[in-house]
């Protein structure tokens, strides 16, 4: 089994690595450096036709994509700690709030890096006003967040979850291009340093 990844600030493959890391799992990781469009090779379009990281590559040769999927496959494999949920209600409650980050922040943030970004400027028509409407729409989520998370240790159960992964590489992602965490944000902020002093959050 092999994981093909990419270096931060790659958000997808990082999620991948924590729970990796959460779980004391060793996979060997193949790098695919994006900058220079390993992604959209023929032999790596030919495990993944989206030319996409993360992509794990069992050792019969099948593979799956999507980081959500991946570590899913892998929490079947090794369950514990449980990442995922522990009983129905908390599966729920990790499914519920992935969710919510990837449709209300993740989006919006991926919006921005393709809208308004130097970086993405070169891949075809950039439309600056949805980007920055897509900005001003993801500040307004990390403020909801911060709301959620008053009273909360973690976001979606009493335990670190794959939702707090999720949400910590959206952030983190997001602060790399230029989308800071408000300072009044202090719910926010104190969950964040939570789950970055995580030797995990490392990986």
């Amino acid at each position: 089994m092999k994981l093909y990844n990419e270096l931060n600030p790659a958000p997808n493959p990082r999620r991948v690595r924590i729970f990796l890391a959460e779980k004391a799992i060793s996979i060997p990781f193949v790098h695919v450096p994006l900058r220079q469009g390993a992604h959209k090779e023929p032999d790596f379009l030919a495990k993944n036709s989206l030319g996409q990281v993360p992509v794990l590559e069992l050792d019969d040769g099948s593979t799956l994509s999507e980081s959500i999927a991946i570590c899913r496959y892998l929490e079947e494999l090794h369950p514990q700690p449980q990442l995922f949920g522990a009983t129905p209600w908390q599966r729920a409650q990790v499914e519920m709030w992935m969710r919510r980050i990837e449709f209300g922040l993740t989006s919006r943030i991926g919006a921005v890096w393709v809208h308004t970004h130097k970086f993405t400027a070169h891949l075809g028509t950039q439309y600056k006003d949805f980007g920055e409407a897509s900005r001003a729409r993801a500040i307004k989520t990390l403020h909801w967040l911060n709301d959620e998370l008053a009273g909360r240790e973690f976001l979606a159960n009493e335990q670190f979850s794959m939702a707090d992964i999720v949400a910590l590489t959206t952030v983190d992602f997001g602060t790399w291009i230029g989308i800071e965490m408000p300072a009044e944000l202090a719910n926010l902020r104190d969950w964040h340093v939570r789950v970055t002093a995580r030797p995990s959050a490392a990986a």
